[in-house]
């Protein structure tokens, strides 16, 4: 089945991955190989992927680390029959943080969820990264379309000064800017107004979250250093003000 024209599968595929904070997580048994379910929370890596923090206690972490190979079903949670709102079947493998990377992980994981600062340092709990080998994305009749990795994934490649410069962005937006947040939620996203914060920035774009509600905002154009990404937030923010300007005249 061919998608239509007006629909970019690529950028549903994106912004499921990077709103999305549940989903179902298949596993393969240990010793018999038969499929196991479960449901997870889950963030976003700056490139996309998601991360999981999961306890060695469960019966799908023992799964992962008997075989790394696992599937991820993410859905957009619509109101009425959920068959009606999009989803995407994620396949790959889950890879276990080593130091080098754990840092990323953690704070990214823990600003989508807060309360898991609780338990991250449990010595049963780690961080994974599930590396998609492909996706399924299903968003309704003449909306079906398998994607590579590079269609749904964000090169960060070019981007190592953002990712340097996104704690402090992050934490900057939170402190001194929520009411820039509420803009673009408001005005350049249609929601509704709500203690919006920024809980990462990537190259591509920018993951807002309010209580259980997230947002994308996407760039018009990609930002690789701090600069750059100071310089897209002033402007969209400008942008935001004049159709709120323009909403109240």
């Amino acid at each position: 089945m061919q998608p239509t024209p007006d629909f970019d599968p690529a950028r549903l595929a994106r912004s499921l991955l990077r709103r999305s904070r549940q989903g179902a997580l298949a596993t393969l048994m240990a010793g018999n190989g038969d499929p196991y379910c479960s449901l997870v929370n889950l963030a976003s890596h700056p490139d996309g992927s998601p991360i999981l923090l999961i306890s060695r206690l469960a019966l799908h972490t023992r799964n992962i680390l008997a075989d790394s190979r696992v599937s991820l079903m993410l859905d957009e949670r619509v109101e009425g029959d959920p068959l009606e709102g999009a989803r995407i079947m994620l396949a790959g493998r889950a890879e276990e943080a080593t130091d080098d990377g754990r840092d990323l992980l953690h704070r990214r994981y823990v600003n989508a969820h807060p309360s898991a600062e609780a338990f991250v340092e449990f010595k049963d709990f780690s961080f994974f990264r599930i590396r998609p080998a492909g996706a399924h994305l299903v968003a309704g009749f003449g909306r079906i379309v398998d994607l590579r990795p590079a269609q749904f994934l964000t090169e960060i490649g070019d981007a190592a000064s953002l990712m340097k410069a996104e704690p402090g962005a992050v934490a900057h937006m939170n402190e001194d800017h929520r009411d820039a947040m509420n803009l673009y939620a408001t005005r350049l996203l249609g929601a509704e107004s709500a203690d919006w914060a920024c809980v990462g920035c990537d190259p591509d774009g920018m993951d807002m979250q309010a209580g259980g509600k997230t947002l994308r905002l996407d760039f018009p154009e990609r930002v690789t250093n701090g600069a750059e990404l100071r310089e897209m937030l002033v402007r969209l923010a400008g942008e935001a003000r004049t159709r709120d300007s323009a909403a109240e005249a």
